[in-house]
Formats: C-alpha cells, structure tokens, sequence
C-alpha cells in the first residue's frame, strides 16, 4: 500500500480531515522533546487548531533523545500522520504541524541551534517520569548515568535536562531572547520540578546561566489528560482502510482532551486558549485530582487486572468485583485525602472515559515504571490517612498486588536489576519497603501503614 506523505495527501477520502493551512509557508516556533504518541495525539492538535483558528509560526521542531523509532517512521512521510479518534464512530485527521524532525544523538547541532532560534518561543516536553533524571526527593540525580555524562559533556547531552541548559546557554550568548518551557508529563509538581532541575544542571556546567534563567525563563504548572493507547497492530488496519494509504506513524486517542496551563509564560505562545487549553492561575487542584484519582485507578487496575487475565481497561473496569473495589476505594480512601474536592463527580466521568468500549487501552503499558508511578500518583494518599488513622486498606492492597507483580511477572521499571535480586532471594515485601529508593520514610515508622501493606488481601 502507498505510504501517507505530502505527495499523497490529494488521494485521501473526502471524511478525512488534513491541515487546513499552508503547510509549506509554516515555520517553526515550537521545540518538542519526547516525540511519542501523547505529543502527537495531544499538544500538536491543540497547536494545529490554534495555528488553523488564529495562523502563526507554531510549526513543531520534533525531537526524540533516546529511541529513534517515531523519526524513522515519521521521516519518510514527512511527519505527516493520522490521528484516529476512537468514539462510536471513528473520525481520522492528517496532521502537518510537525516542520522538523530530529534525534538527538544524530542531529546535535540541528537540534541544538532550533532550541537557540530567536523565531523558537516555547519548549515543550513529553520524556515521562524517569525522563527528568530525579531522585526520590523530586531534585535533579547527578549520580544518574546520563546526567554525568551530561555534566562531562554538556556540548553533546543525552538528556532532555542537559538539552535544555544548552540551548538556554545558546540563548544567553546569542541573545535569542526568552523561552518558555512547558512539561507535560503526569509529575507533580511539573514546571517547578523541571526548573529546579534545569538550574541545579546549569549551576554546574555553565555558571554564567543561573541569573540568566531568573529573567528569561518560565517553567508553568500543567495538567495534561488524554487516554493515548499504544498503537497496534489492529489500528494501523483501521487507518490504512479509512485513508486507503498506509501511515506507520499514525496515533490513536479518545475524544476527551484537557491540558490546564499555569498562566506564567516568558513570551508569545499559541492562541491554544482559544481552542480548548485552560490558562489559569492555580494549576494545583486540575493535578491533584487527575493525578490522584484518573492515574492512581489506572495504576490499580493494571495491578489488580493483570493476575485476573484482563488485557485492557475497558475489560478490567468491567469486572463487577474491581469496579467495586475502586468505587470504595475512590468513596472511602482518596476522596477524604483529598477533601474538599469533589472526587465521587469526577470519578464517574472517569469510569465513563475508562468504559469507551473502543479504546484499547493496555494494562501491561500502564503497569510499567511502578517505582515512578506510585509515589508520585498513590503513596502521598496513604500515607496521610494511615498518619490521621483514615482508611488505607484498599491503597495498602494495590501496593502489595505491584509487588507480587514484580516479584512474578515483572514489568519494566527502573529498578528492574533491585527487583530481579530481591524476588530471587524470597520477595520479602518487608525488605522491599526497607529500600529507601522505592518507598519514603513512612513505609518504615508507620506501623500501621507498613502491616497494611504486609497483610493486604484482594
């Protein structure tokens, strides 16, 4: 079958939608690191309405720093792609917003001199959790492998840390002007997590930056939410029959989009106002609830579901026993943590969301980088309701249910090599809770919290 590129876009079907502006006159004002299928199913639609409602050089420089998987695909379609939009009936649109694309190890100096562009106003990032180089008290890791490396060669990074604090280096010294930088990654904490990191990085490899990133910088607060399944097999089908053209790269999303903006921005940005992105002045409790509650019952449900054989969510959601399970939890666990939010209404948009019979949404791909995951999206929850003497038995539950996962039939983690090690020595879940670097204080002093886990049944 012919592949989807800019030569073909005039033999798509009528129904398939494809950008609705002069693609070859649009430039670049946009860096994105982290090229995945989030990016190109959330932040470039949002970027590709604003540019069709209002115009503007918001064209995406997209950039993958470790795996060159999506620029081999997207290359030779000219980063051209489909977005398939899973509801009852199907919608498919071809997106042009991706200018440039880019890897990182072999596209240094294209990559480095696109973050230093004067035309380049706005950073984003998708590298996920571990894609921050952080170590458990949320600061930079400078022990972590890449970040050394970084540090020894910071003319030639590998992370998207390193990145920044060159082209922001780059910046200063050509007097490119200011630069916002917008992470979308499910981190609490996001922007101030992200700056922090970036300083710290830039105090040790150009100190000549740190009172340059005061005044020419901003690191806004995000929320971001969009159900992204990993493409399949089954979806490339459905996009090559409904373009009658084959798209290797193409992503595949639910119809529900959100992206919350912290209103703290360093220059120009797209109008994504105007087309359904929220700028707002407290970002706090957009993250606390998704965080909290959406990513916190995807994590439960992949724990849970994987050992009773589901494959999905849509499967695992309906499984009368785990929806109870989860609507306890959520009643009696995690809305008093999170009081006064209104968990019990945004809870039942989630189950809906969850229930969309047509997103293949994997449990195994959410199950991965639990040591990441949980403390950021369960264990501050447990931990304050075993403090005040709150329910925690059902949180204490999806802890122990990760565990027995790692010590069977491991995901891939971070700390897989610590996992593999301890699950041969017997999988003694108190050792586990003993490592300083998957569980915080609390799962050692708390008596309480540390026998809820040890004797959690589900």
């Amino acid at each position: 079958m012919t592949l989807l590129s800019k030569a073909t876009l005039s033999r798509l079907p009528a129904n398939v939608r494809r950008p609705e502006y002069d693609r070859d006159t649009l430039k670049a004002g946009i860096v994105h690191l982290g090229l995945g299928a989030f990016h190109r199913a959330h932040q470039a639609v949002f970027t590709e309405d604003a540019i069709i409602k209002n115009g503007g050089d918001w064209g995406i420089v997209g950039a993958s720093l470790v795996h060159p998987d999506a620029i081999n695909v997207l290359e030779p379609q000219y980063g051209f792609y489909t977005v398939e939009i899973l509801s009852r009936a199907a919608s498919y649109r071809v997106m042009g917003v991706l200018k440039s694309l880019m890897f990182g190890p072999r596209h240094l100096k294209g990559l480095r001199e696109s973050l230093a562009a004067p035309t380049t106003h706005v950073v984003t990032l998708t590298v996920s959790e571990k894609g921050y180089c952080l170590d458990g008290t949320g600061e930079l890791d400078f022990t972590h492998p890449d970040i050394a490396a970084d540090l020894a060669s910071p003319h030639s990074p590998r992370s998207a840390i390193g990145w920044l604090a060159l082209g922001l280096e780059e910046r200063r010294k050509t007097g490119a002007g200011p630069m916002t930088i917008i992470s979308c990654d499910n981190l609490q904490n996001n922007g101030l997590k992200l700056g922090a990191a970036v300083e710290a990085f830039a105090a040790r490899a150009f100190p000549q930056l740190s009172g340059w990133l005061k005044t020419h910088t901003a690191f806004p607060l995000t929320l971001v939410d969009c159900i992204v399944p990993a493409a399949s097999a089954e979806h490339h089908a459905r996009v090559a029959a409904a373009l009658g053209l084959e798209d290797r790269a193409s992503v595949q999303r639910e119809p529900f989009a959100q992206w919350v903006i912290q209103n703290r921005f360093a220059g120009p940005l797209p109008t994504w106002s105007e087309v359904g992105a929220e700028i707002v002045d407290d970002v706090d409790t957009y993250q606390r609830i998704k965080l909290h509650v959406l990513n916190t019952a995807h994590s439960a449900l992949a724990y849970l579901g994987l050992p009773r054989n589901h494959v999905f969510v849509r499967q695992a959601i309906a499984d009368a026993e785990l929806k109870g399970f989860l609507d306890a939890m959520m009643a009696e666990e995690i809305a008093p943590a999170l009081a006064p939010l209104n968990v019990g209404a945004y809870w039942k948009t989630v189950v809906v969301r969850f229930e969309n019979p047509m997103i293949d949404h994997r449990l195994a791909q959410i199950a991965e980088d639990g040591s990441l995951k949980l403390p950021q999206r369960l264990f501050p929850m447990l931990v304050a309701n075993a403090r005040v003497g709150r329910p925690i038995k059902r949180m204490a539950a999806v802890v122990r249910a990760w565990l027995v996962l790692m010590a069977t039939t491991p995901s891939r983690d971070p700390a897989n090599a610590w996992f593999a090690d301890w699950a041969q020595h017997g999988a003694d879940f108190g050792a586990a809770m003993d490592n300083s670097h998957l569980f915080p204080a609390p799962f050692r002093q708390n008596a309480r919290l540390r026998g809820a886990i040890l004797n959690a049944e589900h």
